[in-house]
């Protein structure tokens, strides 16, 4: 039976609400998170993985998709274009706008990321068994799709 230290735990109408459990949870992988991954290389892995996953986007279209101000993304990508992970060209339909490609660098990069947001779920999902966690998957993923979409 587990030990339990009544002064450490909320109470019950508290710990009872779905919205303050996933609170708490988000809290706790958002540290698991920081001890992993700088603040820098979590916006990484977020532009990395747009562009993986859309393809060729504009800037502001990365900031649409993320949730990310504009002036937070050209931060990023003068980032990740230093470093040669993302490409920045002009786009052929409107020469006025630049598109931002992947690079292979960039994909070993995001990658590399991967393997470290592999481990932080790895982590915070260990109290549960493998079908449990698909579960959990599951059903968050659907109390997210019944809402309006949010900005990552």
């Amino acid at each position: 039976m587990a030990v339990t230290n009544h002064a450490l735990q909320p109470p019950a109408r508290l710990h009872g609400l779905v919205s303050w459990q996933a609170n708490k949870v988000a809290t706790l992988g958002a540290r698991l998170t920081a001890e992993r991954m700088p603040l820098g290389a979590r916006a990484d892995f977020a532009v990395l993985a747009a562009l993986e996953e859309y393809g060729a986007l504009s800037q502001a279209e990365i900031g649409r998709r993320l949730g990310l101000d504009r002036n937070d993304v050209s931060g990023i990508l003068a980032r990740l274009a230093g470093s040669r992970r993302v490409d920045r060209h002009a786009d052929p339909d409107n020469r006025r706008r630049n598109l931002v490609t992947l690079t292979a660098a960039g994909t070993r990069y995001l990658e590399e990321l991967q393997q470290h947001a592999d481990a932080v779920q790895a982590e915070l999902l260990a109290g549960l068994s493998r079908t449990e966690q698909r579960q959990l998957q599951a059903l968050l993923g659907k109390l997210l799709d019944s809402h309006s979409a949010q900005p990552a």
